[in-house]
């Protein structure tokens, strides 16, 4: 058996127990498209905390996309 680098976290030990036994593919997709779908909501939710807490607006947005941050080497 090979042994793991890091321990299993709190979600992977969970999904481990829930889905024991063999899923077919159209509930694999299902499941794969929630997850993915809780990830994205976390990181806008994230992303606009972010945004009010720097009081962001369209016009600064447009102004940091125009702005060459790259430090030279």
């Amino acid at each position: 058996m090979e042994t793991l680098e890091r321990p299993l976290s709190n979600l992977q030990l969970e999904l481990l127990k829930a889905f024991s036994h063999q899923l077919s593919e159209e509930d694999l997709v299902q499941i794969k498209d929630m997850l993915a779908d809780f990830f994205a909501k976390k990181s806008i939710e994230s992303a606009n905390k972010v945004w009010d807490e720097e009081g962001l607006n369209p016009e600064k947005a447009d102004e940091l996309l125009r702005t060459k941050l790259r430090t030279p080497f």
